[in-house]
């Protein structure tokens, strides 16, 4: 598409113009933060069990995993991931990149919200269902987890829709959503406000979505309490 004759069409018809774009990156981003999450919740179930092990060693490292990725930008990951590994021949693409990226800093926060509601729950609701005959992970997968979810439900949304807004820093490595497309469009045509306007009306429309899916799904879980 032509960027240059954008600002000759007007705000109105510019953002109709590049609106199938725009559309196209939201996509993008969406297919991005949701894959992200599914394997982010598999890591941050993972890690809490880790830090909730009467292992040492796994607790030990369930926390330096949470230490170290809590305690740095993500950005820094990302630039980790997608060009420090390169050094050593593992070269991914910018989708990949960013997937493993936003997954294992989002992992760490999940663990964190994880480890909490399962400690939230009665230490009696474990030792009875091992007195059932129940071995720990079942009694995890059918007692325990089911009632935590519940509690986590609204920190891990809060969770998701910063993860989802956070996915805007994949851009740096190229990844054609809509914050390099509002980046490319503001440079082209010297009207920031516009595309970067525009974009900011993608993030909060999609933001809302996930906020009400989380809304809902928590008055669902309420109705079987």
């Amino acid at each position: 598409m032509p960027q240059e004759g954008l600002v000759d069409l007007g705000l109105w018809g510019a953002l109709h113009r590049v609106t199938p774009i725009y559309l196209a990156g939201a996509w993008l981003t969406l297919k991005l933060t949701v894959v992200s999450i599914v394997l982010g919740l598999a890591i941050g179930l993972l890690v809490a069990l880790m830090k909730l092990s009467r292992f040492g060693v796994l607790r030990t490292i369930g926390s330096a995993y949470t230490w170290i990725i809590r305690g740095t930008p993500l950005l820094v990951q990302i630039y980790l991931i997608y060009f420090g590994l390169s050094d050593y021949g593992i070269v991914l693409e910018a989708f990949p990149a960013g997937v493993a990226a936003l997954s294992i800093n989002s992992g760490a926060y999940l663990a964190e919200i994880i480890r909490a509601g399962i400690e939230s729950i009665p230490r009696g609701q474990m030792e009875a269902a091992r007195s059932l005959g129940m071995s720990y992970g079942q009694a995890m997968r059918r007692v325990i987890l089911p009632q935590a979810y519940r509690r986590m439900i609204p920190p891990m949304v809060n969770e998701f829709v910063i993860l989802l807004k956070d996915s805007s820093l994949v851009s740096v490595i190229g990844l054609q959503e809509i914050m390099l497309n509002s980046r490319q469009f503001a440079s082209a045509t010297l009207k920031s406000v516009w595309f970067f306007g525009y974009a900011a009306f993608y993030y909060l429309v999609m933001t809302t979505l996930f906020t009400t899916l989380g809304s809902w799904l928590e008055r669902k879980l309420k109705e079987y309490e």
